[in-house]
């Protein structure tokens, strides 16, 4: 049975913990969380200096676990994330020697920067949860989360990441400038130094989120909930304003995020409003707009938020 109660707890001390660092930004935190609850794994895109980074070091920081960092750029290689294997001298046998992604939450700083080799290097880590190597399968700690950053106006030395991938990611979010009260509130936390250092221990165990991730399975969603998240998908894919449509994998992703935000808004049920506040950052980076809806829409964005406003909700 889910202790809702219990859970709401564990949930507000995260979002506490982490808005020690990022000002103003509850609705990121709190999807970023919706993510890490269904396992799933977080695209930040965004301009530079707006707490890309620091949100998903805040996040590390609050949470038990080991978190590792790469700054990913044109030369590094595969075995930089992944690992690779080396002769033992003694024993003529391969040993494996662990990469970046052999960690709990790994941070993946300006992914766009990556040669397509190491970003598709990412793609078995992030759906299988394991490594494979030289006919060897490293099974990676759990939980496991990955948490990309790239940016959007700089293209000088950039890979656009494959539609497969971006598919891979469970949502993409992005900070924006904060307010002017809330950038001199930025201001007065980072005159003392980094602010990260305001999260002196972190404020939950690897047990306390798997427990989460477990609860989270039992959240109630209502058959005709289900069917209006496979109706909101479904639509993209015989729409002309829409050249790409949402694959299933989409309505999974959808459907496990609503139940997310049930648990993180403490209810063991899923509302509409939740389908349709998890779908501003599950769908748009998976369709793709036609010529058409481009000069109707401009973003997919917008065209997720018109689809969530004329697709008829169930009662």
């Amino acid at each position: 049975m889910v202790d809702i109660a219990e859970n709401t707890r564990k949930i507000n001390a995260l979002i506490e913990s982490v808005s020690r660092v990022i000002v103003g930004k509850d609705d990121i935190i709190k999807n970023v969380i919706a993510a890490l609850i269904c396992s799933g794994h977080v695209l930040i895109e965004d301009v530079p200096g707006v707490g890309k980074t620091q949100l998903v070091s805040a996040l590390s920081r609050s949470l038990g676990g080991k978190f590792n960092r790469i700054q990913l750029t044109p030369d590094i290689m595969p075995s930089d994330i992944v690992g690779f294997s080396v002769v033992n001298q003694q024993t003529y046998e391969l040993e494996y020697r662990q990469g970046a992604a052999m960690c709990n939450f790994l941070l993946a700083d300006e992914i766009n920067r990556a040669s397509p080799k190491a970003q598709s290097s990412l793609l078995e880590i992030m759906e299988e949860g394991q490594i494979s190597l030289d006919g060897k399968t490293h099974i990676l700690p759990k939980p496991f989360m990955v948490l990309a950053t790239q940016n959007p106006v700089e293209t000088y030395g950039t890979y656009h990441l494959p539609e497969a991938q971006m598919d891979r990611f469970f949502m993409k979010i992005s900070m924006g400038y904060p307010t002017k009260a809330q950038e001199l509130e930025i201001i007065r936390r980072t005159e003392g130094g980094n602010p990260i250092s305001n999260i002196e221990s972190p404020v939950l165990e690897l047990s306390d989120i798997t427990g989460l991730q477990n609860d989270v399975r039992n959240i109630n969603i209502m058959p005709n909930l289900r069917e209006y998240i496979v109706e909101l998908c479904s639509v993209t894919r015989t729409n002309d304003m829409v050249t790409l449509g949402i694959s299933p994998r989409g309505s999974i992703c959808l459907n496990k995020a609503s139940a997310a935000c049930a648990m993180i808004n403490g209810r063991d049920y899923v509302t509409p409003d939740d389908i349709k506040q998890m779908a501003r950052c599950v769908l748009p980076h998976r369709i793709i707009l036609s010529s058409k809806g481009r000069s109707r829409y401009g973003t997919s964005n917008a065209y997720v938020e018109e689809l969530t406003n004329s697709v008829p909700v169930p009662m």
